[in-house]
């Protein structure tokens, strides 16, 4: 299945019996489906239709369809045999009793009441060709959600090789950091509680190294973060899975950015050198860059 976007337009136009129809369909992003439509009196009869048709081909979006009727007015008309009959007939009449009078030009006899009356018009013909005309607006609608849609997908798989060589990068320092920050913590409370148990002498030097190891471990357990990693990880692979897999992903993807949100968080809040926190805030970064590019999904 394919990605499609939330925005698009078409515009077509179908000579109809009663005119000129013009369909025109526009839509931007919204969290539900929204319709709004717009149409002449002559195809309100069928709007109920209309309307389930596009609920059933657009699922999300603030979708706008207009519809206009250009008349052709010789197309609406035409003319009444018997009331033309009856005119010409009166005026052979008045042309025998006044000689000198002129005739009628068609012009004049195009004015006189009667004379044009209202074509009829195939009611079913005319709803197949109100329907064509709006399945082929969609048709072109569609392609322009798709387009845009695909589009928008290869940015964000942009996007998921950015978070990537983000982690990539911090990953392997990231033992390396927290070796420097276990050897500074050890020294510096060796330093404390050496001068502690020189004063006190409470606890023996074996005891209090054994409570370094603990305090330094139970803080590196605190600050390590390849949990946080591997969730993130595991996030883009599934945001690549959703995108090729294609249909209605705006909304699943959506829940995904506040995952991956999540893991990004985490991660800055146990950082303990600037690289973490570099790293922190790029994925939060491209994270909030591919949510807004989300928000445009259907």
């Amino acid at each position: 299945m394919a990605v499609f976007s939330m925005t698009g337009f078409a515009h077509i136009q179908k000579l109809t019996q009663m005119g000129t129809l013009c369909v025109e369909l526009r839509s931007v992003n919204s969290r539900f489906l929204e319709l709004n439509l717009r149409m002449p009196e002559e195809i309100r009869v069928y709007e109920g239709k209309i309307r389930s048709l596009l609920t059933k081909r657009i699922a999300r979006g603030k979708v706008e369809c207009r519809m206009t009727m250009v008349a052709d007015e010789g197309a609406r008309q035409e003319l009444n045999p018997q009331a033309l009959a009856a005119l010409m007939a009166l005026q052979s009449e008045v042309l025998k009793l006044q000689a000198d009078a002129k005739a009628l030009t068609v012009s004049n006899i195009l004015q006189f009441p009667g004379i044009l009356k209202a074509r009829s018009i195939d009611e079913e013909k005319f709803e197949a060709e109100v329907f064509e005309a709006l399945e082929e607006a969609l048709s072109v609608f569609s392609e322009a959600r798709h387009r845009e849609g695909e589009a928008l997908a290869s940015v964000l798989n942009g996007y998921c090789d950015q978070i990537v060589a983000t982690v990539e990068e911090i990953a392997p320092k990231i033992p390396l950091i927290l070796e420097a920050i276990k050897a500074k913590l050890t020294e510096r409370l060796e330093e404390a509680l050496s001068k502690a148990l020189t004063e006190h002498a409470t606890l023996t030097k074996d005891e209090v190294s054994d409570r370094i190891r603990q305090e330094v471990t139970m803080y590196a357990l605190r600050m390590d973060v390849d949990e946080e990693i591997n969730r993130l990880l595991t996030h883009v692979k599934e945001v690549r899975r959703v995108l090729a897999a294609g249909g209605q992903v705006g909304r699943k993807l959506d829940f995904m950015m506040q995952e991956m949100n999540r893991e990004s968080n985490t991660l800055g809040s146990k950082a303990v050198a600037i690289e973490m926190t570099n790293a922190s805030l790029a994925l939060k970064l491209t994270i909030e860059q591919m949510r807004e590019q989300i928000q445009n999904l259907e």
